[in-house]
């Protein structure tokens, strides 16, 4: 009874969040998304990922071994869905990326912060940032066929990532004036991405969405299990192997739409991947958090 209290507080302020977004755009309220999604990816997420790196207090050896998990889970999460696309004839430049990259930031990141505290959030950070080095990378070379390394050194939540792994290693602090602000700046993006989800989400339509279901539920079955045999094999501690698990099962991300409708693939089948694997992760990632935790 308390485990599931727990999980419900968790999980709850999430799933409410998002509600809110959902909501609101169900009574017909303006949201501009591009604007919000532009705002926090450009400064507020940045911001985050700068002073949370910055103030940790992770072990050294913890760090490597979480980097290596997260590159290693990815890895193979790769070759699966790239495998599981080809064995039955599904279009690859639709269904490849979303299949693999989850939704890490708007959900994996708070999910693992009311989970697991800002040493939750700090680990969250580290695959979230390896996760969207390879989705900028590879994930837009699947999806339009050409990818630029280019865009990768553009991204602002790159430089925050990098800036604050090089403050991490050096010991070296901002001053005291500027990490408020940082830090203020940072605290917009957990709300405002779960809000932009359920916004997100409200604008779908979801066609076809029993094959939807079925990939989805696939997605999270091999996923899950590739990160939970990863994280045992490199022995990382409850905090970082719960993290890892939570961050590498998370649903579709709704960028995944986005990138389809960009450079032309089935963007209503992605859609359709993104309402039905958000869908599921309300079971399932409670089920997860039971789990690990």
């Amino acid at each position: 009874m308390n485990l599931a209290l727990t999980v419900l507080q968790i999980v709850a302020p999430v799933f409410m969040l998002a509600g809110i977004g959902f909501t609101w755009v169900k009574a017909g309220l303006e949201y501009r998304i591009q604007f919000v999604t532009q705002l926090a990816m450009t400064l507020s997420l940045p911001c985050l990922i700068f002073v949370s790196l910055m103030q940790t207090d992770i072990d050294p050896s913890a760090l490597a071994a979480l980097s290596m998990a997260s590159v290693t889970a990815y890895g193979a999460v790769t070759l699966a869905i790239l495998a599981l696309v080809r064995l039955i004839r599904l279009d690859t430049r639709t269904y490849a990326a979303p299949l693999i990259f989850g939704n890490t930031g708007n959900l994996g990141l708070p999910l693992a912060l009311f989970a697991f505290g800002d040493i939750g959030l700090s680990y969250a950070i580290i695959v979230f940032a390896i996760m969207a080095l390879w989705s900028y990378t590879f994930g837009i070379w699947l999806v339009a066929g050409a990818g630029s390394f280019g865009k990768v050194l553009r991204e602002p939540l790159v430089w925050g990532t990098v800036l604050g792994a090089l403050f991490l290693w050096q010991g070296w602090e901002t001053p005291i004036f500027l990490t408020n602000a940082l830090d203020l700046v940072g605290q917009m993006a957990i709300p405002m991405m779960l809000i932009t989800l359920g916004v997100a989400v409200a604008r779908l339509s979801a066609k076809g969405l029993m094959q939807a279901a079925a990939l989805s539920a696939i997605k999270l079955g091999l996923c899950t299990g590739i990160a939970w045999v990863v994280g045992q094999y490199f022995t990382l501690d409850p905090t970082a192997f719960g993290v890892l698990v939570l961050q590498v099962a998370t649903p579709v991300a709704v960028t995944s739409y986005l990138l389809a409708e960009k450079y032309g693939a089935q963007s209503d089948k992605v859609a359709g991947l993104v309402v039905a694997s958000t869908l599921m992760s309300v079971a399932a990632l409670p089920l997860i958090l039971a789990l690990v935790l």
